[in-house]
């Protein structure tokens, strides 16, 4: 397995590199910017990525990065799958358009934690920032969305999940 380093906050480096050597797994880390090549020169045979939302059409927010790591799989014939647990599925939500999208602190960019507390600033001062947390893939570029309850695919071949249906059969079920 392959585990992208997930800047600026690096939650791969530190967390799924972490579950990898601590489930006895193969992996190998790299930097995100090497997906393309990575998927070029090796061959990947999937993708799979977290949510931090999944929208009712299957729309999915998640780290910075992931749409256009959807997009390299798309291009090298990969296909790209979504692991949410059902409360990350939201009905409500009718597409990603309709997700907000924070906005981060540009010292996160700008700035390394040099311990003790301490930050040093590695880009230039007075360079203009945009650091958002999130993006959105659109559900076109989503093979699957793999939940606790099994994966859901696209519904008689049109660019959608039924995330409505998923979420009420998982209501139904906590209630009997």
């Amino acid at each position: 397995a392959y585990a992208l380093e997930t800047r600026p906050y690096n939650q791969g480096s530190r967390l799924t590199a972490f579950e990898l050597v601590e489930d006895g797994l193969p992996g190998t880390l790299v930097c995100d910017s090497m997906a393309a090549a990575l998927m070029q020169r090796r061959g990947v045979d999937a993708c799979i990525v977290g949510a931090d939302r999944v929208a009712a059409n299957g729309d999915t927010a998640n780290k910075i990065g992931t749409y256009a790591l959807s997009i390299i799989a798309k291009h090298h014939g990969v296909p790209f799958f979504v692991a949410a647990p059902t409360t990350t599925l939201d009905s409500g939500t009718r597409s990603g358009a309709d997700i907000t999208i924070e906005e981060r602190p540009s010292d996160e960019l700008c700035c390394i934690d040099v311990g003790g507390g301490q930050r040093h600033r590695i880009a230039v001062q007075g360079i203009e920032t945009w650091n958002p947390a999130f993006d959105v893939t659109p559900c076109g570029l989503i093979a699957g969305v793999v939940t606790e309850r099994g994966t859901l695919e696209h519904v008689d071949g049109k660019e959608t999940f039924d995330i409505a249906g998923c979420k009420n059969a998982a209501a139904a079920e906590e209630s009997a």
